[in-house]
């Protein structure tokens, strides 16, 4: 699957809702994970540019979520890939763009982060 990278340079980048843990079959709460065994997280973000608002759905490994990532905090997206999707479910098509991220994190710790000398 073909991964496009996406540029958040002029983005600015909020928490829409608290992580959670990603679901990967809804009948037995399986809960999913990479092929590392890592827990992956759903963290929704609103990704808002000069010129329009989304709502993105991102999946991120656990270990890359900060903590107080609670709704309205500003934070930043690292290596974040848009992957197009398509799949037939019951004959019907569908389609859709996945979002991936390596770590979403807070600002707030970004910026209390010890800087390299």
């Amino acid at each position: 699957m073909r991964q496009i990278p996406v540029d958040t340079a002029n983005a600015t980048v909020m928490v829409a809702k608290a992580p959670q843990p990603k679901v990967k079959d809804r009948r037995t709460g399986e809960i999913a994970t990479d092929k590392d065994g890592a827990t992956l997280m759903v963290v929704e973000v609103m990704f808002s540019t000069p010129d329009e608002v989304e709502i993105l759905k991102l999946t991120v490994p656990q270990s890359g979520v900060s903590e107080d990532l609670d709704m309205g905090t500003p934070v930043v997206l690292t290596g974040l890939v848009a992957s197009p999707w398509e799949n037939e479910f019951n004959g019907q098509k569908r389609h859709g763009i996945a979002f991936r991220a390596v770590a979403v994190t807070s600002l707030s710790a970004a910026d209390s982060a010890p800087k390299a000398a």
